[in-house]
């Protein structure tokens, strides 16, 4: 029987532990350096969207050639960037900033990129659900008018919009032109009065099947869910949103002033 010394049973234990940590820092790395990255594919920094070369970038980042690699297989799972032989590590998606300090309908908030337009799958009255009539002061079971639309950004799906409004205002916008123009427009129009204030929530949620086959994204993708309830200058809310965007083609960004 051979009898090891506690040095060397001590070393026995503490070395997969060691790897462990080693591989867990170097995921750390690469997660880090794929959140740098991701920043500057997104805002056009790389001339041509093409990345620079894999020891340049770990130069750069003062990192392993294995943490870029691995911070690279990150953003191609995300559908960011694609490894094209003889060119190498390209920018293959475009995510368009969707800001949050402004109150603003999709079409003005995207009108730099591209033309937003909306298939309306559904626009009729409905009675309001106890959440819907009490976040819009209206008596349960009332109707509301309800909108459901697919809004596309130059031809491609970009969000599904699920909208309740009371049916006072809601009935005149039966008649508009849903399909091309913005809600928070109409209302403005119809009503003679600015919107004032928005309540929004975002999360993240899973594509349910409707909602995955709509948008033509995976099942179960990841999409950001925003729950906006609008209000008129005066403090009446008019427009109740429940936003489903698809991850992938939209990123949200504001700026916050800190008060105290």
């Amino acid at each position: 029987m051979v009898h090891r010394m506690p040095a060397e049973r001590t070393r026995e234990r503490t070395a997969p532990v060691s790897a462990a940590r080693r591989r867990r820092l170097r995921a750390d790395q690469a997660r880090q350096l794929a959140d740098l990255l991701r920043r500057q594919v997104l805002s056009g920094t790389f001339p041509g969207g093409v990345l620079p070369l894999e020891d340049t970038l770990g130069a750069d980042f003062r990192v392993s050639r294995n943490t870029v690699r691995q911070a690279l297989d990150l953003l191609r799972a995300e559908g960011l960037v694609e490894r094209q032989p003889g060119v190498g590590t390209v920018v293959v998606c475009e995510k368009y900033a969707h800001g949050l300090d402004r109150l603003q309908g999709l079409a003005e908030t995207l009108r730099e990129h591209g033309a937003v337009s909306n298939v309306v799958r559904t626009a009729g009255p409905v009675p309001a659900p106890a959440p819907v009539a009490g976040r819009l002061r209206v008596p349960e079971h009332s109707d509301v008018l309800y909108i459901e639309r697919l809004r596309l950004l130059n031809g491609l799906p970009l969000s599904l919009d699920l909208t309740y409004v009371p049916m006072d205002i809601g009935a005149e916008l039966i008649g508009c032109d849903l399909e091309n123009t913005d809600v928070f427009r109409l209302i403005e129009t119809l009503t003679g009065t600015r919107l004032g204030t928005a309540d929004i929530t975002l999360e993240a949620v899973n594509a349910d099947a409707h909602s995955a086959a709509v948008l033509q994204a995976p099942r179960g993708a990841a999409l950001l869910m925003l729950e906006r309830l609008t209000h008129l200058c005066d403090g009446r809310p008019v427009d109740l949103e429940f936003i489903r965007f698809r991850g992938d083609r939209i990123s949200m960004s504001g700026l916050l002033h800190r008060s105290v």
